[in-house]
């Protein structure tokens, strides 16, 4: 890693993850491998800010722990890259095996807690609706055809109104926005 950190995929040590290397890897991995509208990729790490927006429009009551897990949800994505979710199927269960124990490493290292089954799908339903509106405001998807990918999605008004907006940032925005976010989230 940039931090000079050497990280075992295999056996990922929490004391091995760094949030700077983090950030600087999600700023640059691009979702939709880089088939969007705009001047600069979208990057994971904007879509994780995005996500933990969404999640906490859902869920007002959450705490910065879970909105922490918000945040962090696409993290492995820093050393492994985004794949599309077909494509991780098609793999097989070994990659959904590998990406989740460095996501419990990254929990590990960052104090994320436990999360409650309630609270892991209304991460998955933040996920999907970022992902809906990247589709139609990014990708080129129409939005009958986003409605069959990630079904329509129910966000409070205010909400709807900022990701409408929704474009791409340059690289090191999006680092600066992931780092900000982790900072405003993290005890440590």
């Amino acid at each position: 890693m940039l931090s000079g950190r050497r990280l075992d995929l295999l056996a990922p040590d929490p004391r091995d993850i760094d949030i700077e290397d983090i950030a600087h890897g999600l700023a640059r991995v691009a979702r939709w491998n880089g088939q969007t509208k705009g001047d600069h990729a979208f990057s994971v790490a904007q879509h994780c800010v995005i996500v933990t927006d969404i999640f906490t429009a859902l869920w007002p009551q959450s705490t910065s722990n879970e909105r922490l897990a918000a945040l962090l949800h696409d993290a492995p994505e820093y050393v492994v890259g985004d794949l599309i979710s077909p494509f991780k199927t098609a793999i097989g269960l070994d990659y959904k095996a590998f990406e989740l124990k460095l996501l419990e490493a990254i929990h590990e290292r960052f104090g994320v807690g436990q999360l409650s089954v309630a609270v892991a799908a209304a991460i998955k339903d933040a996920d999907t609706i970022a992902a809906y509106y990247e589709a139609t405001l990014l990708a080129g998807f129409e939005k009958s055809e986003a409605e069959r990918f990630f079904g329509i999605p129910r966000v409070p008004l205010e909400l709807h109104r900022t990701l409408d907006v929704l474009i791409s940032v340059p690289a090191k925005d999006a680092q600066r926005d992931f780092l900000l976010r982790f900072g405003n989230l993290s005890p440590h």
